[in-house]
């Protein structure tokens, strides 16, 4: 008598395999069986020919925090993730010293948009050593699995002080001490290192994050403390998207840790066709010398939300509009109702057209109504200046309205980088490359700009069903992006594939039915802060180590998940 028997699925099974029909037993939190006769169960799910699939497997989020005040770690649970990796992008909150906290709440507050005073009020802080902080996380009870990195941010200002790590080079004895704590940490269950080397990466209000600047000495020193410890990933975001002067180097770390070198990936703006340079260098390092190198890559492009509700809106350098900004919401919005602030806010200049503002609120072909459901892959057609000409008005008349319609919860998606000529096709491209792994969702930051934790579904609904012109994945590819290939490269080799032997994390999901809806504004975070949240329609079971922990878009109350603590075989 198995615990849990899933009955009639249409087994995805993540390793690229063609589905296959079948039942799947669960015992003590196990795959023990799969195929056609498999049992009875104490519990039988009826999956009516459903997709059965492992839990998505998500290696790019900011739960840091969050995963110290919320059980669900919403909203990746949401969509079928059954495992986060946290601790990216160089930031993050151990090791540390209680003089240190407020610098590093700052550094994340900066970095990833979470509300400094949601940290503040929601962690513990029952931690100084980056062990204590696993053990800090293992105390909390959990739907879904954690993975945690060592950050350089918080590591350099533990061993420098917060002065010395801003700016100094780090002494050969500076290089020991972290690579002897990242060991530490290893050792302790961390399963990667991640470093910063961005200028778009601050300190809230304050200068590039400790590390931007550091030696390539210092990284390829840490990358000792992976090789001794013989497990771990090398994750890093850098301005200069793998080519030199970085590359050298890039290659010295992989070579000394003898670990996969994770580098986030995008198209950029001014530079459309670098990536396949950055792909093919990544290939020949492997074709040449063995080496791991990988490139982290989005679903979809990096894109920000702009709205009443959001952090942002086109109309919030205007003079007029800074009259009413403080004000709650709902008297905001009567106000801007009103023809009198209307007509004054749509006669006035942009206080700033320099910087972010003026490259991104004015850029009128690249700003799109998102919808509901949500449209991110707007044709030039969509786009506000296209659609204002239509109606006959002003882009600016166009956003505004827009913005004050539907109780002023509607968002425009405004694509940073890679979408000029309004086609996914070079994402499509870039997921596509054996040197590339699916990343970057970004789940519990940018809380206030990004939604893009939906990455899961986001893969099922566009990119396998959905998508009408250009390329697109089938349903086994795309599952094995998310699930067994993103496992391994984080060592967790006991998930990720649904078989005999495998840890039982799955989804039951009806793919026709799946239904991805538009983001909107939640004000739950600790301290009442706001946060993006999106849910989705389809997922009929996620199931954590042989618990049903969501069912029918609901979370069900069950906590069987918990902190990974090193490779799993």
């Amino acid at each position: 008598m198995h615990d849990l028997v899933i009955r009639d699925g249409r087994i995805v099974d993540g390793t690229g395999a063609p589905a296959r029909a079948g039942d799947v037993a669960i015992t003590d939190g196990v795959i023990t069986d799969v195929g056609d006769d498999v049992g009875a169960g104490r519990r039988e799910i009826d999956a009516d020919g459903r997709v059965v699939a492992p839990g998505f497997v998500d290696t790019h989020t900011h739960y840091d925090g969050q995963v110290m005040w919320d059980p669900d770690l919403a909203p990746s649970s949401w969509h079928g993730t059954t495992t986060v990796v946290m601790g990216n992008c160089g930031v993050g909150f151990a090791p540390t010293r209680s003089a240190e906290r407020d610098f590093l709440i700052r550094t994340m507050e900066g970095v990833e948009e979470i509300p400094g005073s949601a940290l503040s009020v929601g962690m513990s802080w029952d931690w100084e050593s980056f062990p204590e902080y696993l053990d800090a996380v293992d105390r909390q009870a959990r739907a879904i699995d954690v993975v945690a990195q060592v950050a350089h941010s918080a590591l350099r200002c533990y061993v420098m002080g917060e002065e010395r790590a801003l700016d100094d080079e780090a002494t050969s004895a500076d290089v020991e001490a972290m690579a002897r704590l990242t060991r530490e940490a290893l050792e302790a269950g961390a399963l990667g290192f991640s470093t910063s080397r961005t200028m778009l990466h601050r300190v809230k209000n304050g200068p590039v994050i400790p590390g931007t600047h550091c030696a390539p000495d210092e990284l390829v020193g840490i990358a000792v403390a992976l090789r001794d410890a013989g497990h771990g990933v090398f994750q890093m975001v850098s301005d200069s998207m793998g080519r030199e002067p970085d590359f050298a180097w890039m290659k010295e770390i992989a070579r000394t840790s003898g670990a996969p070198l994770v580098m986030s990936l995008v198209r950029r703006n001014d530079d459309p066709d670098g990536y396949r340079d950055t792909l093919a260098s990544f290939q020949r390092a492997k074709d040449e010398e063995g080496l791991d190198i990988r490139a982290g890559v989005g679903w979809r492009p990096p894109g920000v939300l702009m709205g009443l509700q959001a952090t942002l809106n086109p109309l919030m350098t205007h003079p007029s509009y800074r009259e009413v900004r403080d004000l709650p919401f709902d008297e905001r919005l009567r106000r801007l109702r009103d023809p009198e602030m209307r007509a004054r806010i749509l006669g006035e200049e942009m206080a700033t057209r320099d910087g972010f503002a003026g490259r991104v609120f004015r850029h009128f072909s690249n700003i799109f109504p998102l919808g509901d459901p949500p449209n991110y892959e707007p044709s030039a057609n969509d786009s506000v200046a296209a659609r204002a000409r239509a109606a006959g008005v002003t882009p600016e008349a166009f956003i505004y309205d827009l913005m004050v319609a539907d109780d002023g919860t509607a968002f425009l998606y405004y694509p940073l980088q890679g979408y000029g000529d309004y086609t996914l096709d070079p994402v499509h491209e870039m997921m596509a490359h054996p040197r590339s792994v699916a990343s970057l969702s970004d789940g519990g930051a940018h809380v206030g700009t990004v939604a893009d934790a939906s990455f899961c579904t986001y893969m099922l609904t566009h990119w396998v069903r959905d998508r009408h012109e250009g390329a697109r994945f089938s349903l086994e590819e795309a599952i094995r992006l998310q699930t067994s290939e993103t496992a391994s490269l984080y060592g967790l080799h006991d998930r990720g594939v649904v078989a005999p032997g495998k840890k039982a994390d799955l989804n039951i999901i009806d793919v026709d039915g799946l239904h991805l809806h538009g983001p909107y504004m939640a004000y739950d975070l600790p301290g009442d802060n706001k946060r993006l949240l999106q849910k989705a329609d389809g997922y009929a079971a996620t199931i954590v180590r042989g618990e049903v922990v969501a069912e029918d878009g609901e979370m069900t109350g069950a906590h069987p998940g918990g902190l990974v603590r090193g490779p799993r075989r």
